[in-house]
């Protein structure tokens, strides 16, 4: 019976994150850790110049998916970047550096730099952001490729686009090495997944909470929080304890008392 009751949970356990997955629509980050950015993708800095992004990869980098006239969560992903980058024991630009990209290929460089020295600001050094966080944008079919290679997946509804809230380490030679989600970072978290990154060691993602709680009110231009979704999980966990618990006490039930 435990063993029946083993299977049961770890079914439930599987079943949960691929109950609300939403691969079917394009949307949310499916992590594909070990492998390795295109080589031949070629985007524009901030300062108009036009770079192959995995040659400008030589030591650890932060990858930022984000559109810079975003609505709702990348602002305060970019300010929880700013904020880590800040707090974070490692050296900008030597440590590690920090990419971020826009997804939107409608915008162009001279938008890049606005947001760069907005959020360079929020920041100890403008100076190590000024060499160590480049800002770039993209054509629609380069941007595809690297979001499809790091599994990142976006959908447009209108004039804005519907994306999860995360940010992506390469190690030096363009291998994704770890996932960082929400819109607010641990400088620990960070350290060690720089430093992991270095030595080309993935690790796994503790926390995905973001990604299942919630999602884009396209009318508000706002996230919120998904009730649909937790409420449904908290149901089915009540349901297999319920259940669980049923079992038991049946079989409490159905053994014999022995007399002394």
């Amino acid at each position: 019976m435990l063993r029946i009751i083993s299977i049961l949970i770890s079914i439930m356990m599987i079943s949960l994150p691929s109950l609300y997955s939403q691969e079917g629509d394009q949307l949310g980050i499916y992590e594909k850790l070990d492998q390795y950015i295109p080589d031949d993708l070629v985007f524009v800095t901030e300062n108009y110049d036009t770079v192959n992004l995995l040659d400008q990869i030589d030591k650890p980098t932060v990858i930022v998916p984000v559109y810079y006239e975003c609505p709702g969560l990348c602002s305060p992903l970019l300010e929880g970047v700013a904020d880590v980058i800040s707090k974070a024991k490692l050296e900008l630009g030597k440590d590690y550096q920090v990419f971020t990209i826009s997804f939107n290929p409608a915008e162009k460089p001279r938008l890049a730099r606005e947001k760069k020295e907005t959020y360079a600001r929020l920041t100890k050094n403008v100076r190590f952001v000024e060499e160590g966080w480049i800002f770039h944008t993209g054509d629609s079919l380069t941007i595809q490729r690297l979001l499809t290679s790091i599994g990142y997946m976006i959908k447009k509804e209108g004039r804005d686009w519907i994306h999860p809230g995360a940010i992506i380490v390469l190690s030096p030679d363009g291998k994704i090495t770890r996932y960082l989600h929400g819109t607010y970072f641990l400088p620990f978290d960070l350290k060690m997944a720089i430093v992991e990154a270095s030595q080309g060691r993935s690790g796994p993602t503790i926390n995905k909470v973001l990604k299942f709680c919630f999602s884009y009110d396209a009318e508000g231009k706002k996230y919120v929080f998904n009730i649909t979704k937790v409420s449904g999980s908290i149901i089915i966990l009540l349901a297999l304890g319920f259940f669980i618990t049923l079992v038991l006490k049946s079989k409490r039930t159905a053994t014999p008392k022995t007399e002394n």
